[in-house]
């Protein structure tokens, strides 16, 4: 049912997004600083080293990629020219997941690395470069989505052990009445990344847990599905019908023993046919 689309050593795979303007799935290794551009029909895995910690990189409607990296959200152009969006550089925190929303706005991330308490935040970041701060307390910001309608945004900050849900509206990028969806209970991991499909159910990978889960959108677990190695970081669907389901991977902080075990830690992943996903917005810059 697993199978492997890039046979790979990344310390902290994460943030698979397909790109439709390309037809190939973006991923991050984080601490590895670099962006993958992964091409199903060839095979080819490219890499674009960045300057910093990449949390995530994401496609733009103009044409390269927009990264949440240590420091700030970045305009990543074809030709490496790297061009700051929002800058706010902070001793101790670097950027993590992030996501578009339906408007083109991205949705942006950070922690610190010692993963402190209440150290990092999450923002809404405009096309122009205006960013608003949503939430200021976040220890690990992780999973983000949006139902197919728009009116629900899906969030994660990890060491909550819970996917809460937010009302979202499309029209000003408002997120109000914040709760609980569900908790992430009967598994030794904690939830990381997420993707919604196009039932509305979430899907969300787990760290330390050896699988990923789909919970419906009233917080019922409703699958589980093993995975091959403790650390799945994120997952997406992608393909021509978005009917294949990608999941990154990492080898951070695992032993040489769990390594030995677990050879395909840092690799990227894959369900063909898994289900039926939502086309991912690119970011409107």
């Amino acid at each position: 049912m697993v199978e492997v689309a890039v046979r790979g050593e990344a310390t902290l795979g994460e943030g698979p997004t397909w790109d439709t303007s390309t037809s190939t799935l973006l991923w991050v290794d984080i601490l590895g600083s670099a962006v993958h551009r992964y091409d199903p029909g060839s095979g080819r895995d490219d890499v674009l080293p960045t300057p910093q910690h990449v949390g995530a990189a994401k496609p733009r409607s103009g044409g390269g990629l927009v990264a949440n990296l240590r420091d700030g959200i970045a305009l990543l152009d074809a030709d490496g020219t790297q061009r700051w969006l929002v800058y706010w550089e902070r001793e101790g925190v670097r950027g993590n997941d992030a996501a578009v929303d339906g408007a083109g706005r991205l949705w942006a991330g950070t922690m610190r690395y010692d993963t402190a308490e209440g150290g990092g935040w999450l923002a809404r970041v405009e096309p122009d470069g205006a960013a608003k701060v949503l939430l200021d307390d976040v220890t690990i910001s992780n999973g983000l989505g949006w139902s197919p309608d728009n009116t629900l945004l899906y969030y994660i900050d990890t060491p909550t052990q819970r996917i809460d849900v937010f009302d979202y509206d499309l029209a000003t990028g408002a997120a109000t009445n914040r709760r609980p969806l569900c908790t992430v209970e009967g598994t030794p991991g904690s939830p990381d990344g997420l993707c919604v499909d196009a039932d509305g159910c979430v899907w969300v990978a787990l760290w330390d847990g050896h699988a990923i889960r789909r919970y419906t959108p009233e917080g019922k677990l409703d699958r589980e599905v093993p995975m091959p190695v403790a650390r799945a970081t994120a997952c997406a669907f992608g393909g021509p019908d978005f009917t294949d389901l990608y999941v990154t991977t990492a080898r951070e902080g695992l032993t040489p023993e769990q390594l030995a075990e677990q050879e395909l830690a840092g690799s990227l992943l894959v369900l063909p046919g898994f289900g039926v996903g939502v086309p991912s917005t690119l970011f409107a810059g």
